[in-house]
């Protein structure tokens, strides 16, 4: 295993996927891994009418929910909708929301929405001022460098500083590129020092081996949100930390019992319903990348279309396929 050379911890937060990272993986994460400092919940829109009295959601009910370390994210072009969220997260007992400026697929970023806002400064100040002094709990923004280019941040770091956010999270890529090709870091390092929230990096941490490169170049940034990296390898933030001890095959057995219970949690809260298979696919389709053979992980848990099938292939990656925890690659093929 590669070695941890930072002498400050890490602070790491556990970020946000839509259909993966739900309550339900985030308390079994709890249980099973370690080294998550905050977790953050997959985005809420479309919550004018939201009522915490009337609707205690699961993702954000704080009988499920720890609401010290758990941070529920909107994703929304509506101040309004988002001073009222505010209000009602506090109800329940929360301290901090986050809003997501950094959704880059087209069909949120066109309404601009998400990333796609990064574009209009001008759109992002003017929510920035109806809200200011009307938010009745802290405000952190996830965002990244830009829609079309890392250019745009230099309209948008005066924005973000002018308002008092509890965090700056930035993505290193621009809303453009989704997911794909390299990060920008020299455009990561430009912000280091600039911004007056607490700067969090996110961006292609796979494995201690990244973490290492990036905290040497991102010398004096403490905070990282990792996202696909802990997806694929669920100890990740552990062996950031040295808190790890685990051998391979007792890592493998510690994450087959970890998606046994989570699929069995979902399966009962979907009453059944195949619904569960797809986003158990989901998952697998990052976590396959931690094992010796990846692509055979995969075509075996893919080709499954109902639950003995599944069973039955999960039942053949653990036991026929090695544990590496490498992690994610970004330039997968298929």
């Amino acid at each position: 295993m590669e070695s941890v050379t930072n002498s400050t911890e890490p602070i790491i937060y556990l970020g946000p996927f839509q259909g993966i990272t739900d309550v339900f993986y985030r308390n079994l994460f709890r249980q099973y891994f370690g080294g998550i400092d905050k977790y953050y919940t997959p985005f809420f829109t479309g919550f004018v009418n939201f009522s915490a009295g009337r609707a205690r959601i699961s993702e954000i009910d704080p009988d499920l929910n720890d609401v010290e370390t758990t941070v529920p994210q909107i994703l929304s072009k509506d101040a309004e909708e988002i001073i009222h969220f505010a209000e009602q997260c506090k109800v329940l007992g929360y301290s901090e929301i986050n809003w997501n400026l950094g959704c880059p697929y087209p069909r949120v970023a066109n309404k601009k929405r998400g990333s796609g806002l990064l574009s209009h400064p001008d759109i992002i100040e003017s929510i920035f001022s109806k809200m200011n002094g009307n938010l009745a709990l802290g405000l952190g923004v996830k965002c990244r460098l830009g829609y079309l280019s890392v250019d745009e941040f230099e309209n948008l770091l005066p924005v973000f500083n002018n308002f008092p956010l509890t965090e700056l999270t930035v993505h290193a890529r621009i809303g453009k590129q989704l997911y794909k090709g390299s990060v920008y870091e020299s455009a990561f390092v430009h912000l280091i020092g600039k911004t007056k929230a607490n700067l969090v990096y996110n961006g292609d941490v796979f494995s201690v081996k990244d973490y290492n490169h990036f905290n040497e170049t991102f010398e004096s940034v403490h905070y990282w949100m990792i996202g696909r990296g802990l997806l694929a390898n669920p100890f990740l933030a552990m062996e950031m930390k040295g808190l790890c001890r685990l051998d391979d095959s007792q890592k493998k057995e510690t994450v087959r019992k970890f998606m046994h219970e989570l699929f069995q949690i979902r399966l009962k809260n979907a009453n059944g319903n195949l619904s569960s298979l797809g986003r158990m696919k989901e998952l697998w389709s990052y976590l396959v990348w931690s094992f010796d053979s990846p692509l055979t992980a995969w075509r075996l848990i893919r080709k499954a279309r109902n639950l003995d099938e599944y069973e039955s292939a999960v039942n053949e990656v653990f036991s026929t396929l090695g544990w590496k925890g490498f992690g994610f690659e970004s330039d997968r093929s298929w």
